[in-house]
């Protein structure tokens, strides 16, 4: 692997990054180029503006794609289908991970999540030294998402990602789809009561944004049931052993119902460490 860094927008970026995974004509990488980080943008205004109910920035309509301040300082985790092209002939990009790590946040003037969470509990609670990586963005397109590999790879590939850079703990927002909390009741008082982040390193969602996960007692949830009402990705993450923060958050843009994932990588379950050739 060479460790070769650029300047300008991708400055802080692996210039050169071997395949980390690959299953018949996918492979997992990351962005190298302005283009594959707009064919990552493309993908996902395709998924979260015309497929779902996001609603676009009139910048963004005009260009097609999805986009913010921390798409500059960020690693993009890219799923590629060598047998297809997108319409300026290039590998069809069919998967994508936003990844941010601290002194990527630190540019952009914090991580994405503390728009919608305190994190600071988090932060100043865990050992000195800890080493944190956002997630977001996550998506897969449509017609790739049954298709055997797409989202394996691109855990493969965050794996990978964890152990080049030594990451101790992983976090970020994950979201159900819709904003009505009353019928979104099962699966986040199951979250609350099952999955909640240790008391002393809770975060909470932000007091004006703070909805209430404790809307269905304990008691009451049947645990398997409420866990195949959660949404694949999330679904994903609390089998692989993530925790929850406290209180939900509507995102209107989006369309969904979000809640923070806390992940550290000494709580990763043993099957997936063994499926996704995790050593840490």
């Amino acid at each position: 692997m060479v460790n070769i860094y650029e300047a300008g927008p991708f400055e802080g970026r692996l210039e050169q990054w071997p395949v980390l995974a690959v299953a018949g004509t996918l492979e997992v990488r990351l962005a190298e180029t302005e283009h594959e980080v707009e064919q990552a943008q493309r993908l996902r205004y395709s998924v979260f503006y015309q497929e779902m109910s996001a609603i676009p920035s009139p910048a963004m309509r005009e260009a097609g794609r999805d986009f913010d301040k921390y798409d500059d300082v960020c690693d993009h985790l890219l799923v590629v289908d060598r047998a297809a092209h997108d319409e300026d002939g290039q590998p069809l990009v069919v998967g994508t991970y936003r990844l941010t790590r601290e002194h990527d946040a630190a540019r952009a003037g914090g991580f994405y999540a503390s728009s919608e969470y305190n994190i600071a509990p988090m932060l100043k609670g865990v050992a000195p030294g800890t080493k944190f990586l956002e997630l977001g963005r996550s998506c897969v397109l449509q017609s790739y998402r049954s298709r055997p590999g797409s989202m394996q790879l691109l855990w493969k590939g965050l794996m990978a990602y964890v152990a080049r850079f030594d990451i101790d703990l992983m976090f970020g927002c994950a979201s159900l789809p819709g904003t009505d909390v009353e019928q979104l009741s099962l699966p986040l008082a199951y979250l609350h009561h099952f999955h909640a982040m240790p008391e002393n390193l809770r975060v909470k969602a932000r007091p004006e944004l703070f909805v209430d996960m404790n809307r269905v007692a304990k008691e009451s949830i049947e645990p398997r049931e409420a866990l195949r009402s959660l949404p694949p990705l999330l679904k994903g993450y609390v089998r692989a052993g993530c925790c929850i923060g406290d209180g939900a958050v509507i995102d209107r843009q989006f369309g969904t119902t979000d809640v923070f994932i806390y992940f550290p990588l000494s709580g990763i379950d043993a099957r997936y460490k063994s499926r996704f050739g995790l050593v840490k």
